[in-house]
């Protein structure tokens, strides 16, 4: 991925939507992979930084792509990093919404992986956006391209990953089998599984390979800070996903914070308003550059 060159694209505003607190709300659209990709975009009203708005790329977690839409979920999530002075840009995956392309999920391939390193690109042209000051979201699914991006690109100078998908592939070979009681296995779940070890077979036989695809593997190289929540009653994924990386992160001497919610679900939604208030916190420091 890092041989890999994201241009991203000039970002064209497609709608204007009804502002929120301070700020104004759009739905954009840039280019990844010759496709035409949209997001929910917010611009901070006031007077601009001489340098430009800080920016957070938000990542959403698994929804299945026919039931996406660009305006719902993830409402007050957005809201919240919207009205403390942050552009939010929101990508809907390839095949997300009004996204051209095949939604073809987030860890047997890197797709939504690359169209949200050309929302990094794109948003970096964006004449409002300080292109030095970018930090990266991300939930769930949304946790494990936030991870992956920050090990490919340089950009992104902190990021805040809630409820992640963090583990390395052959701890998500075996150890991620925690889902809501009578919860559906996406197909694509499956198929990932099974087609890369048919291809290259099982991490006992292909150690190399599986290491080679996990960025947990390369976390030396992260591009920033990493604050990580999870709540301990998350029955989606694993709390010990999030508490491994927080040690291989600290391993190798670099910033890591973890916040633990005891018996908290996948949204952390029991203490949405303390996590948020951590992640702005967070953000404001190592992305906003404030002491």
């Amino acid at each position: 991925m890092r041989a890999r060159e994201y241009p991203g694209s000039e970002i064209t505003i497609e709608e204007t939507l009804a502002p929120g607190f301070n700020y104004d709300r759009y739905i954009a659209s840039y280019r990844s992979d010759g496709l035409k990709i949209y997001a929910l975009l917010t611009v901070p009203r006031g007077e601009k930084p001489a340098s430009g708005w800080p920016v957070i790329i938000f990542n959403h977690g698994y929804i299945p792509p026919s039931q996406y839409r660009t305006t719902e979920r993830y409402v007050a999530y957005v809201d919240a990093f919207a009205r403390n002075g942050y552009i939010v840009f929101r990508p809907d995956y390839r095949g997300h919404g009004n996204s051209e392309g095949e939604a073809r999920g987030g860890y047997g391939t890197p797709d939504y992986t690359v169209d949200v390193l050309n929302a990094v690109a794109s948003i970096k042209r964006y004449p409002d956006a300080d292109p030095n000051r970018i930090g990266m979201w991300g939930h769930s699914m949304g946790g494990h391209i936030t991870l992956r991006a920050m090990v490919v690109s340089k950009d992104i100078k902190a990021g805040v990953i809630w409820a992640g998908v963090v583990a390395s592939y052959p701890d998500l070979l075996t150890r991620w089998s925690r889902r809501p009681a009578g919860a559906a296995i996406p197909p694509t779940a499956r198929r990932w599984r099974e087609e890369l070890i048919a291809q290259y077979g099982s991490p006992e036989e292909n150690p190399a390979f599986w290491a080679s695809i996990s960025p947990n593997t390369y976390v030396t190289d992260l591009s920033g800070p990493i604050q990580l929540h999870h709540g301990t009653g998350d029955t989606s994924v694993p709390v010990e996903f999030s508490q491994r990386l927080a040690e291989q992160i600290q391993q190798v001497d670099r910033v890591v914070e973890l916040y633990l919610y005891e018996g908290d679900n996948h949204n952390i939604s029991n203490n949405f308003n303390v996590a948020m208030r951590r992640s702005i916190t967070f953000f404001d420091r190592y992305v906003k550059g404030m002491p």
